[in-house]
């Protein structure tokens, strides 16, 4: 008889890239999806149509969330600016690498089904039982009896760790399901309180109304539009002079301030602690499982605890950096012209945060003295996940992950237990 146990979870490349070929594979099909409901969709201004190439590099563009248009955005009418939200919430880093997750949990599934095979029972073991090991007593053949005694002991112990080895692959695999519930969860609430948040600001600040009002632009949309946009590092904004036009209304940008940090540089710090404080109350085991092993996961934006910690502290201090040399240098400059100190000091943090994500700006960058500009310029060349810190898995390092696994829990090669 034969007991074969096949290791069902190894570290893919799909997971340690983050979503990057969720992306890939489906890209395609979106933007042209996109395209072709753009173009069903009339625009809003009928002395100009934009051209059919203009809207595929749009919708190329949102797909991408790169927030690059060869049209001005007022130009969009309400349903078009719908379907470009659509296209840079399925764009986003965070959906496709939640995507991907869920891609790899039921590829998981699938795998367990059809490689992780047990042929065994209580009989194949070759288990003694006391009478028979009785019965053998009486017979004289004391010798025997204490052979078949350790070879049953031994068959016991293989099978036994077979087991734990299946209940560590059952967490494992739960926690991956744990993970992207987490992920989407995440997801859609900082989205959902993002929208809120905008529209009971522009329900009580009248210059914000106002100034949508005058722009012909709807209330819920542009919340939803501006929001999902910046969560996802896009940076379009529904009106023509991006957030220039709200450079006064600093309660606007303290919101969209954290939806541009959680979208992006502080998503795995964020979802680390999302993790730590859910496992107070639900699924301690798997949460327990997804701190301590983050490199077994192999998601690309669940960090180790010290390297959470020290890319908070990365992020917060580049920040840090930005906000004193702009305040330094452009305090008194036309850039901020207008403001007073309490909007300069939230503008200038606006402006600062957005550098290294979003491109979101609410003063014209052409007035900027130049060493503003080559800071920026130091910022974005800056990766938002550093190297050192980012948890990214060499094609050396998937092999020798999955060389640990065969070792150590991967019983793909077939044990004769009998006799």
């Amino acid at each position: 008889s034969t007991l074969t146990v096949t290791s069902v979870f190894t570290p893919t490349l799909q997971q340690s890239i983050g979503g990057q070929e969720v992306r890939r594979a489906a890209g395609d099909e979106l933007v042209t999806m996109g395209f072709w409901v753009l173009k069903a969709f009339k625009p809003r201004t009928n002395n100009f149509k934009p051209r059919d190439f203009d809207l595929f590099f749009t919708s190329v563009s949102a797909t991408t969330v790169s927030s690059m248009s060869t049209v001005e955005m007022e130009v969009f009418s309400n349903a078009q600016l719908l379907v470009l939200t659509a296209l840079m919430f399925v764009g986003s880093e965070v959906f496709t690498s939640m995507v991907g997750l869920h891609l790899v949990r039921s590829n998981l599934w699938r795998s367990r089904k059809n490689q992780c095979k047990v042929n065994s029972s209580g009989s194949d073991l070759g288990l003694s039982s006391p009478t028979d090991s009785l019965n053998e007593v009486e017979l004289g053949t004391i010798e025997a009896a204490r052979a078949d005694s350790e070879r049953s002991r031994s068959h016991f112990d293989i099978f036994q760790g077979a087991i734990m080895t299946l209940d560590r692959e059952n967490l494992r695999q739960d926690s991956v399901k744990f993970l992207a519930t987490v992920v989407l969860g995440y997801l859609v609430v900082i989205n959902v309180v993002g929208v809120v948040s905008v529209l009971v600001y522009i329900a009580a600040i009248s210059s914000a109304k106002d100034v949508l009002k005058k722009k012909g632009l709807r209330t819920f949309t542009f919340s939803v539009f501006t929001t999902v946009s910046t969560f996802a590092s896009c940076g379009f904004v529904p009106t023509n002079e991006n957030m220039t036009v709200f450079s006064k209304n600093s309660g606007l940008l303290l919101i969209l301030i954290p939806q541009v940090l959680l979208g992006n540089t502080l998503f795995p710090s964020c979802l680390r602690f999302c993790i730590w404080f859910l496992g107070k109350f639900v699924k301690k085991g798997e949460a327990r499982y997804l701190l301590k092993n983050t490199e077994e996961i192999g998601y690309l934006h669940l960090l180790p605890g010290l390297h959470s910690s020290l890319l908070v502290v990365t992020v917060l201090g580049f920040i840090l950096v930005q906000f004193i040399l702009f305040c330094s240098m452009e305090w008194n400059s036309a850039a901020l012209g207008g403001l007073n100190s309490y909007q300069k000091v939230i503008g200038t943090l606006f402006q600062t945060v957005n550098a290294r994500h979003t491109g979101e700006t609410i003063v014209d960058l052409s007035t900027i003295a130049p060493a503003i500009l080559v800071v920026f310029v130091v910022m974005m060349l800056v990766s938002s996940l550093p190297l050192s810190l980012s948890g990214q898995y060499s094609y050396d390092d998937h092999v020798k992950m999955q060389r640990h696994d065969k070792m150590n829990i991967n019983f793909a090669s077939t044990f004769n237990l009998g006799h």
